[in-house]
């Protein structure tokens, strides 16, 4: 974020703030509140998102969702079937270190010491992606990149998504840091066209002069503000609420701040009495006076329709801060949301993260070719692509890493993960979902063409039509000391080391319940005679995706194809250079996998091509998803075998030449879910893997592989 990052030597407060961290007996009356929020019923008169009045946005700094909740139970976390491999043949979490390699570890007590900031610009973000090969974080962003916590370090972060709903494919916008990720938040890109100052990909901070969806909201009569501390003024010469107390102000975290309609705002005015105003405790008062304002809106029914909240550094989450105080942060604000229990029953808290702050995420985001060599796309990608300058290197803007959302309303209790692909432009979109039906025209044209093909609206997230269930209590959460206002204390990095033998994080067994998604995809490959392998992308579904397709026996790729709702796509990989031997793997949403394998191509061996298509007569009584095959022999006659990772059953299928058998696979006992390997008896080298999730309409489970302890090492 801006500014510098200072240390302090003063052992005392350190130690106090850690006792009163722990002294979680001190603050039980908090969880009170909160339990009211899982209590007081949805407002509930359409069953659709009109009943939503109130969209409270709370945007935390700096943490990649495997840094965080890797090691959940039900998400897509340290135990996925299906991570991708790095060139070099190793898994992803494998990150090469010189002639070694660095696995995700934890840090003994890794909620309580507060842990150095890593790497998070623009330049090192790319070249640890590394044109989508992904094998470069080590050297760009050190060894802390691999840092890791879990329940233990995060009880209340852990409590609050086990309680709600967590988006477990929620990436950040920019393969960057805070400013251009918050600038996709507030406006839906960072200027991509070059006009108006733009485009911005770091935090340069100079004034800007793009449209902004707050303008949008003030035109068509949608009330808003941000909620704020100023710390020293919300001027330039007040740093825009940065300050070298870290205990006051907004960290510079309110982004608005740097466009120069609101700097030119005088008061009176909507964007300077909505965006540059905020409570003031360096003046007097204590922690509980950062909520005033809000506070006040909410106990007299003044919340606006859209807020959002920007919070002091120490309560930001981010680096080297605890994780401690912004859990308390949170919990206050839901605290006062919940006071009011006839607004809250119509209010819908969005919790998330900017960027993942240098922190290691083991999903590579879909993101758009950038040039045909590396993939097509049905829609038009230009303005999702930076062409470098003088200091900054040509890549994809984004999507970045995932970092963490939590949906927390009524509409979304339960404990369940929603999986749909998201981003910071995803909240706009939700509200534009909400508000356009009384304000026409409610929609942010800057959001480019792929990202809304790509990104979700937020919707799948919540459950409009019947969300009135009861939940379990939340742990408490505890307030930093009050001293520590006029101190502007700051605490000593710790440098975490990475152990000198590796193993795997352990991620919590079983499954959580699963929002149902928009997706029905199909990929299918095909080998020729003529040393060609062909994959058709096609997309019957009701959202746009972005398929990732990497190379095992070349150096070339990997790929990206994006494919629009309805529409398809082919590409075509010569294997003549491979001797027609071929090791493609192609990686979509929620766990969609397919991997060809063929160990090369002559008259002798078998040319099978397996075409799968998704089942579903569920929607309105028994659960009847399943999976049809078609196993198609253009080579010499064979033997087809088809296993079932799931149940472990398998069948086997004679082909002659030009035959062509259909089987169906059912997945009622797996809830939808298939993992299926094909082999054949003439290609000892042919290994098929078909691997995804059928949607019913209908909430689901989490992926059951995942949900399977493992054996560390």
């Amino acid at each position: 974020m801006s500014g510098s990052k200072h240390k302090s030597n003063n052992q005392q407060n350190r130690r106090e703030f850690l006792r009163l961290l722990g002294a979680s007996a001190a603050t039980a009356a908090l969880t009170r509140s909160i339990e009211r929020a899982h209590a007081i019923p949805a407002f509930n008169r359409h069953g659709t998102i009109e009943d939503v009045k109130h969209i409270v946005v709370l945007m935390q700094e700096n943490r990649a969702f495997d840094h965080y909740f890797g090691s959940m139970r039900g998400v897509r976390g340290f135990n996925d079937p299906r991570a991708v491999k790095l060139p070099n043949g190793n898994p992803v979490w494998q990150q090469p270190n010189g002639a070694g390699s660095v696995m995700p570890f934890r840090v003994d007590n890794a909620g309580g010491v507060y842990v150095e900031d890593v790497a998070h610009n623009w330049n090192d973000g790319q070249k640890a992606f590394n044109k989508g090969n992904y094998d470069k974080w080590i050297p760009n962003k050190g060894t802390t990149t691999m840092t890791h916590m879990n329940r233990q370090d995060l009880p209340w972060h852990y409590a609050l998504a086990d309680a709600f709903t967590i988006c477990d494919a929620y990436f950040c916008s920019v393969m960057g840091p805070t400013d251009p990720n918050r600038y996709y938040m507030w406006t839906g890109w960072d200027g991509n066209d070059g006009k108006g100052g733009g485009p911005v990909i770091t935090n340069a901070e100079a004034g800007y002069d793009w449209s902004t969806f707050p303008e949008l909201l003030e035109k068509a009569g949608i009330s808003w503000k941000v909620y704020q501390d100023i710390g020293l003024g919300l001027t330039a010469a007040g740093f825009w609420g940065w300050t070298e107390n870290p205990w006051i102000g907004n960290y510079g975290d309110n982004s608005l701040l740097y466009f120069h309609q609101y700097q030119n705002a005088q008061p009176g005015s909507p964007l300077y009495e909505k965006a540059r105003r905020g409570t003031n405790i360096a003046n007097g008062g204590n922690f509980e006076n950062l909520f005033d304002i809000l506070r006040n809106d909410v106990r007299n029914g003044t919340l606006p329709q859209v807020s959002w909240i920007a919070a002091p550094e120490a309560f930001s989450e981010h680096p080297n801060w605890l994780p401690g105080p912004g859990a308390w942060y949170v919990s206050k604000v839901l605290d006062i949301l919940t006071s009011n229990p006839e607004l809250w029953s119509k209010t819908v808290l969005l919790i998330n993260y900017d960027e993942g702050g240098g922190f290691f995420d083991h999903v590579v985001g879909p993101y758009p070719a950038m040039s045909s060599a590396y993939g097509q796309s049905t829609v038009d990608v230009t303005s999702d692509l930076f062409a470098g300058d003088n200091s900054n290197v040509a890549g994809p803007y984004g999507l970045g890493v995932r970092v963490p959302m939590m949906v927390v309303s009524p509409w979304s209790r339960g404990g369940f993960v929603c999986s749909e692909v998201f981003d910071h432009t995803s909240v706009i979109r939700f509200i534009e979902q909400r508000f356009h039906r009384t304000a026409r025209g409610l929609f942010e044209t800057n959001i480019p063409a792929w990202r809304r093909a790509v990104c979700g609206d937020l919707t799948s997230a919540f459950n409009f039509r019947s969300p009135n269930e009861g939940l379990a209590p939340l742990p408490p959460t505890v307030a930093p000391p009050a001293s520590d206002i006029k101190t502007g204390v700051r605490y000593d990095n710790y440098h975490p080391v990475p152990p000198t033998r590796p193993v795997m994080p352990q991620q919590e067994p079983g499954v959580r319940p699963a929002r149902p998604l928009p997706y029905n995809l199909r990929v299918d490959g095909s080998a020729d005679a003529a040393k060609k392998f062909t994959i058709r992308f096609s997309n019957p579904g009701q959202a746009g995706v972005c398929f990732h397709v990497r190379s095992g026996n070349t150096t070339t790729g990997p790929w990206s194809y994006t494919v629009e709702q309805g529409k398809s796509l082919q590409g075509v990989w010569d294997l003549a250079a491979s001797a027609g031997q071929y090791d493609l793997s192609v990686y979509g949403p929620n766990g969609f996998f397919r991997g060809y394998n063929g160990g090369g191509i002559s008259a002798s061996v078998a040319l099978v091509d397996i075409d799968s298509i998704d089942i579903c007569n569920g929607d309105d009584g028994d659960d009847l998803r399943g999976l049809m095959i078609a196993l198609t022999n253009k080579g010499a006659g064979c033997v087809v075998t088809v296993v079932d990772n799931y149940t472990g059953r398998s069948e086997r299928h004679r082909l002659q030449r030009g035959q062509r058998i259909e089987t169906m696979v059912r997945l009622q006992q797996t809830h939808g879910w298939y993992d299926l390997t094909a082999t054949v008896d003439t290609d000892a080298g042919f290994k098929w893997r078909l691997a995804g999730h059928v949607e019913s309409g209908r909430p689901s489970i989490s992926d059951p592989a995942m949900g399977r302890p493992v054996a560390s090492g």
